[in-house]
Protein backbone atom coordinates (compact mmCIF):
# COMPACT_ATOMS: atom_id res chain seq x y z
CA UNK A 1 0.00 0.00 0.00
CA UNK A 2 2.80 2.38 0.92
CA UNK A 3 4.60 1.65 -2.37
CA UNK A 4 1.43 2.32 -4.39
CA UNK A 5 0.88 5.57 -2.48
CA UNK A 6 4.52 6.61 -3.03
CA UNK A 7 4.23 5.85 -6.75
CA UNK A 8 1.01 7.88 -6.96
CA UNK A 9 2.60 10.81 -5.13
CA UNK A 10 5.66 10.65 -7.40
CA UNK A 11 3.45 10.56 -10.51
CA UNK A 12 1.43 13.54 -9.25
CA UNK A 13 4.62 15.50 -8.58
CA UNK A 14 5.90 14.73 -12.06
CA UNK A 15 2.64 15.86 -13.66
CA UNK A 16 2.65 19.06 -11.59
CA UNK A 17 6.29 19.63 -12.45
CA UNK A 18 5.60 19.33 -16.18
CA UNK A 19 2.43 21.44 -15.91
CA UNK A 20 4.29 24.23 -14.15
CA UNK A 21 6.75 24.33 -17.06
CA UNK A 22 4.12 24.10 -19.80
CA UNK A 23 4.18 26.63 -22.58
CA UNK A 24 2.47 29.96 -22.06
CA UNK A 25 0.16 30.56 -25.02
CA UNK A 26 1.32 33.34 -27.36
CA UNK A 27 -1.23 36.17 -27.34
CA UNK A 28 -1.94 38.80 -29.99
CA UNK A 29 -1.88 42.45 -28.96
CA UNK A 30 -5.24 44.07 -29.79
CA UNK A 31 -3.85 47.63 -29.56
CA UNK A 32 -2.23 48.17 -32.95
CA UNK A 33 -2.03 51.95 -32.50
CA UNK A 34 0.12 51.39 -29.40
CA UNK A 35 2.35 49.03 -31.41
CA UNK A 36 2.75 51.66 -34.14
CA UNK A 37 3.69 54.45 -31.71
CA UNK A 38 7.25 55.62 -31.24
CA UNK A 39 8.87 58.68 -29.72
CA UNK A 40 11.09 58.82 -32.81
CA UNK A 41 9.17 60.01 -35.92
CA UNK A 42 11.41 58.00 -38.29
CA UNK A 43 10.72 54.75 -36.43
CA UNK A 44 6.98 55.48 -36.30
CA UNK A 45 7.01 56.15 -40.06
CA UNK A 46 8.92 52.91 -40.75
CA UNK A 47 6.48 50.92 -38.60
CA UNK A 48 3.51 52.49 -40.38
CA UNK A 49 5.03 51.79 -43.81
CA UNK A 50 5.46 48.08 -43.04
CA UNK A 51 2.06 47.83 -41.30
CA UNK A 52 0.23 49.44 -44.23
CA UNK A 53 2.13 47.31 -46.75
CA UNK A 54 1.08 44.21 -44.83
CA UNK A 55 -2.60 45.28 -44.76
CA UNK A 56 -2.96 46.63 -48.26
CA UNK A 57 -0.60 44.55 -50.38
CA UNK A 58 0.09 41.32 -48.54
CA UNK A 59 -3.25 40.64 -46.81
CA UNK A 60 -5.65 42.39 -49.18
CA UNK A 61 -3.72 41.45 -52.33
CA UNK A 62 -3.69 44.91 -53.91
CA UNK A 63 -0.57 44.41 -56.00
CA UNK A 64 -1.25 47.69 -57.81
CA UNK A 65 -0.08 49.37 -54.56
CA UNK A 66 3.23 47.49 -54.39
CA UNK A 67 5.22 50.34 -55.97
CA UNK A 68 4.03 52.62 -53.13
CA UNK A 69 5.74 50.32 -50.59
CA UNK A 70 8.43 48.21 -52.26
CA UNK A 71 11.68 49.43 -53.80
CA UNK A 72 12.06 48.30 -57.40
CA UNK A 73 15.19 46.40 -56.36
CA UNK A 74 13.39 44.74 -53.42
CA UNK A 75 15.44 41.81 -52.04
CA UNK A 76 13.54 38.73 -50.87
CA UNK A 77 15.18 36.18 -48.55
CA UNK A 78 12.19 33.82 -48.37
CA UNK A 79 13.25 30.89 -50.61
CA UNK A 80 9.71 30.52 -51.99
CA UNK A 81 9.27 34.08 -53.26
CA UNK A 82 11.33 35.67 -56.04
CA UNK A 83 13.42 38.82 -55.58
CA UNK A 84 12.45 42.16 -57.11
CA UNK A 85 9.24 44.19 -56.89
CA UNK A 86 7.96 43.01 -60.28
CA UNK A 87 8.61 39.36 -59.39
CA UNK A 88 6.89 39.83 -56.00
CA UNK A 89 3.81 41.27 -57.73
CA UNK A 90 3.69 38.48 -60.31
CA UNK A 91 4.09 35.79 -57.64
CA UNK A 92 1.41 37.11 -55.27
CA UNK A 93 -1.03 38.22 -57.99
CA UNK A 94 -1.20 34.56 -59.04
CA UNK A 95 -2.02 33.51 -55.44
CA UNK A 96 -5.31 35.37 -54.96
CA UNK A 97 -7.58 38.19 -56.08
CA UNK A 98 -7.69 41.56 -54.33
CA UNK A 99 -10.02 41.84 -51.32
CA UNK A 100 -11.28 44.86 -49.39
CA UNK A 101 -8.52 46.53 -47.37
CA UNK A 102 -9.10 46.28 -43.64
CA UNK A 103 -8.17 49.23 -41.41
CA UNK A 104 -6.08 46.88 -39.24
CA UNK A 105 -3.75 43.99 -39.90
CA UNK A 106 -5.91 40.85 -39.71
CA UNK A 107 -3.15 38.42 -38.72
CA UNK A 108 -2.75 38.04 -34.94
CA UNK A 109 -0.03 40.62 -34.37
CA UNK A 110 2.06 40.31 -31.20
CA UNK A 111 4.53 43.17 -31.64
CA UNK A 112 6.10 45.66 -34.02
CA UNK A 113 9.72 46.50 -33.27
CA UNK A 114 11.71 49.16 -35.12
CA UNK A 115 15.39 49.91 -34.84
CA UNK A 116 17.14 52.13 -37.35
CA UNK A 117 16.06 51.01 -40.83
CA UNK A 118 14.65 47.66 -39.64
CA UNK A 119 11.09 46.76 -38.68
CA UNK A 120 10.06 43.39 -37.28
CA UNK A 121 6.48 42.14 -37.17
CA UNK A 122 5.77 39.16 -34.93
CA UNK A 123 2.60 37.09 -35.19
CA UNK A 124 0.87 34.31 -33.30
CA UNK A 125 0.91 31.02 -35.19
CA UNK A 126 -1.24 28.09 -34.11
CA UNK A 127 0.09 24.70 -35.18
CA UNK A 128 -0.86 21.05 -34.83
CA UNK A 129 1.20 19.33 -32.13
CA UNK A 130 3.00 16.37 -33.77
CA UNK A 131 3.52 14.79 -30.35
CA UNK A 132 -0.13 14.92 -29.21
CA UNK A 133 -2.79 13.87 -31.73
CA UNK A 134 -5.64 16.37 -31.95
CA UNK A 135 -3.72 18.95 -29.92
CA UNK A 136 -2.47 22.39 -30.98
CA UNK A 137 0.10 24.82 -29.66
CA UNK A 138 1.06 28.41 -30.38
CA UNK A 139 4.38 29.80 -31.47
CA UNK A 140 5.60 33.04 -33.02
CA UNK A 141 6.44 33.94 -36.62
CA UNK A 142 8.73 36.87 -37.41
CA UNK A 143 9.01 38.96 -40.56
CA UNK A 144 11.81 41.52 -40.76
CA UNK A 145 12.00 44.37 -43.25
CA UNK A 146 14.73 46.86 -44.13
CA UNK A 147 13.60 50.34 -45.16
CA UNK A 148 15.58 52.45 -47.62
CA UNK A 149 14.51 55.85 -48.95
CA UNK A 150 10.98 55.42 -47.58
CA UNK A 151 10.35 52.01 -49.17
CA UNK A 152 10.78 48.39 -48.18
CA UNK A 153 14.09 47.29 -49.67
CA UNK A 154 14.54 43.85 -48.12
CA UNK A 155 12.58 41.10 -46.32
CA UNK A 156 13.49 38.10 -44.13
CA UNK A 157 11.38 35.43 -42.45
CA UNK A 158 11.81 31.89 -41.19
CA UNK A 159 10.27 30.14 -44.19
CA UNK A 160 11.89 27.00 -45.49
CA UNK A 161 11.76 25.81 -49.07
CA UNK A 162 8.45 24.18 -50.04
Amino acid sequence: MRKVLSTAVLAALLVCSFASHAQVTVQANPNHEQLLASTEPRLAANKRLVYDFWREVFEAGHMELADKYLAESYIQHNPNVPTGRAAFVTFFAAQSKPKPIDPRVKAPLVAIVAEGDYVILSFVVEAVDPKQAGSKYTTTWFDMFRIENGKIAEHWDAASRR
